[in-house]
Parts: structure tokens; C-alpha cells; sequence
């Protein structure tokens, strides 16, 4: 079988991680192999490099500093997980990927889509996902879900999570703009309907994917 490669974006709060996790239950209950993975991580050094990310510090961290942070992270995700498992027919299912890096650094931190994709280049090594799906929702939703979820964790947000409201929209108008220049690629849904309803939604996407890739190998 030819391998897939499924990346899940969108702000946060919208339920991303529960989503990852439950298409990978489904998919591996079908005899795939699945490899579920995360960015920034996914491999022993990328998750160094996340914590550097996201780990709130007193220092001010320069825009380009975090895009070149991110791209060298995602470099060692690339050729480290994901290229190999698809290479041996498995579905790589990741929460978040590059249009994170074009909607947070491009949108959020104001350097532009064109930049962030120029760094990444490299660190692509020509590859994007198959389908990535985004999930959308207002950012009151999606900071109350994210307190909450903190509260229940006993965790505190990270320090992109700490940034304030008018970045926050920044790097959701970032997403919708992604979703409107690639809809080949991107495929949007609402966040603010029920887990099961946006499961059912998102195999509906996935299903003809899998489909035809049977039809390839």
C-alpha cells in the first residue's frame, strides 16, 4: 500500500489532538500502520527543539529565530519519521505542520507567508501532506477550552499560548487564508460542533484517500 500523510491545524482549542487520536484508532482497526506524530517533535531531538519553542522564557525571542527554530525541527521530523514511514506504506498522522509555522510566524508574528515558506524549503524537503484539515472555531471557544484543559492537566500555557488576543486572530485569519489558496490540499471545518460530529466529517474526507491509494499500489 502507498503511504498517506494527514496533518490536522488549526487554532487552539479546537480539538485537534482528540481528533489525531481518534482517526489513528480507526485507521489502525482498518490493518493500517499508523505513525502519530506532533510538531514541533515527533523525534528525540525535534522534541528538544519544542521545548526550546514552548517553554515561556524572560528573553525576548526574535520572530526569525523562532521560524529558523521550527523549520530545523521539522528538517529532523521530516527525514527522521515522516519520510521513512511513508516510504513503507504507513499513514503519518500529525498534529500540526508547516501552515502552522505560515499561519503563527507569516500571519501572527507579521513576516509573511511568502517568508516562511522560503525557509522552509529546505526543511521540506519537498513534501506536504496528502490532506490537511483544519479546525476552525472562534477564539473565545477555543481559550476557554484551552483554560479549562490546563486546569484539568494542572498545566500552564505555553508561551505561544500566552500570546495575546490580536495574535491570536492573526494566526486564525492566517489559517482561513490558507484554506482558501489551497483548497486542493486544505479542507476546513468547523471546530464547534460535537467530537463525534467532526470525527464523522473528517473520515468522510479521508475515506476517498485511502481509497485511492489502495488503487496506486
Amino acid at each position: 500500500m502507498a503511504g498517506l500523510f494527514i496533518t490536522i491545524e488549526g487554532p487552539d482549542g479546537g480539538g485537534k489532538s482528540t481528533q489525531v487520536k481518534l482517526l489513528a484508532e480507526h485507521l489502525q482497526k482498518l490493518g493500517r500502520e499508523v505513525v502519530l506524530t506532533r510538531e514541533p517533535g515527533g523525534t528525540e531531538l525535534a522534541e528538544k527543539i519544542r521545548e526550546l519553542l514552548l517553554t515561556p522564557t524572560k528573553e525576548t525571542v526574535v520572530p526569525m529565530t523562532e521560524v529558523l527554530l521550527y523549520a530545523a525541527s521539522r528538517a529532523q521530523h521530516v527525514e527522521g519519521l515522516i519520510k521513512p514511514a511513508l516510504a513503507r506504506g504507513a499513514v503519518v498522522i500529525s498534529d500540526r505542520f508547516v501552515d502552522s509555522s505560515v499561519a503563527y510566524q507569516g500571519f501572527g508574528r507579521g513576516l509573511g507567508a511568502d517568508t516562511v515558506w522560503q525557509v522552509n524549503q529546505w526543511a521540506l524537503g519537498g513534501l506536504l501532506p496528502d490532506l490537511t484539515i483544519i479546525l476552525d472555531l472562534e477564539l473565545s471557544i477555543g481559550r476557554r477550552r484551552t483554560a479549562a484543559r490546563d486546569q484539568q492537566q494542572q498545566t500552564e500555557p505555553d508561551r505561544l499560548e500566552q500570546e495575546n488576543l490580536e495574535f491570536h486572530q492573526r494566526v486564525r485569519e492566517g489559517f482561513l487564508s490558507l484554506a482558501k489558496q489551497e483548497p486542493k490540499r486544505i479542507c476546513l471545518l468547523s471546530a464547534d460542533a460535537g467530537i463525534d460530529q467532526v470525527f464523522q466529517s473528517i473520515l468522510l474526507l479521508v475515506g476517498p484517500l485511502l481509497t485511492a491509494r489502495k488503487i496506486e499500489s
